[in-house]
Formats: structure tokens, sequence, C-alpha cells
């Protein structure tokens, strides 16, 4: 069995229309792509989802509620593996303004454009992990009732 060598929390947040909150990532040289909110645990992080608030916070000045785990991901890193848990969760607040981080202060990283998309709307982006997509696509209902 590998070490785990990362462990991160993403939101598949869904919006008050039923639409997925996505960042839609733009990287000079790279073709963009979308991925969900959300990053690596902090020692300071008391659980799996305080750490998914803390960087829903962070990534988006957003607050949501509904946390379930739904789906986790695992995938080689180094040495190692870099698990993702995926929460399901519903946005109940969202400012902009308050995006904090150090992805916002370095433009050199490249974009972080907040989209929304409808559930049909998926095939024609590229989300990541790729593994994602068809989850999100065989649960529509599902991930809709949270």
């Amino acid at each position: 069995m590998r070490k785990i060598v990362r462990r991160s929390v993403r939101a598949i947040l869904i919006d008050e229309d039923d639409r997925l909150v996505l960042i839609k990532r733009i990287k000079p040289g790279s073709s963009p792509y979308w991925t969900t909110p959300g990053g690596g645990l902090e020692s300071t992080d008391a659980t799996l989802e305080a750490a998914l608030r803390r960087e829903l916070r962070e990534e988006l000045g957003a607050e949501a509620d509904g946390f379930a785990q739904v789906f986790l991901f695992t995938a080689p890193d180094g040495d190692g593996v870099s698990v993702q848990h995926f929460f399901a969760c519903r946005l109940v607040r969202l400012h902009e303004a308050e995006r904090t981080g150090p992805e916002y202060a370095d433009p050199s990283r490249g974009g972080y454009e907040l989209d929304r998309v409808t559930i049909d709307e998926l095939s024609a982006v590229d989300l990541k992990p790729d593994v994602l997509k068809g989850f999100i696509a065989s649960n529509e209902e599902a991930l809709l009732s949270v």
C-alpha cells in the first residue's frame, strides 16, 4: 500500500438554479480546464467538512450547507498517492469580492474564473479529474437532491 502524500477536499457545489459552481483555470501556455472548488487539508482543520468550508470561503467567498461526502478519487503522486474527498453541497451565499489566497495575489498563476454550468452542459467542459464528469452525470438526481 502506498503512502497518502496529499489529502484534499472538493465541493460538488450546486447553486439555487441547480447549476454546478466551478472554477475555470486559465494557465499561461495551457488549454483552460474546469475544477470544483476546494483544496488541501491544513493541520488546523478539525474535520474534512471544516476544511471544505474554509476552502469555499477562501476560493469563492462562499458558504454552503447540506454537506454529504459522495465520491473519493485517488491518483498517483510522486512516491505515494493523492486522495480527494468530494462533498455534494448547496450554495447558501457567494461574494466574489471576499476571495482570498495566494492564487489571487500572483498573476503568474493564471486565472481562476467562476463559472456555473448545468449538468447537461458539463459535457462541453474539460472537468478535472476526468472521472468526476461521469460520476456527476450518472448521479444527477441524487446530487440535485442535496
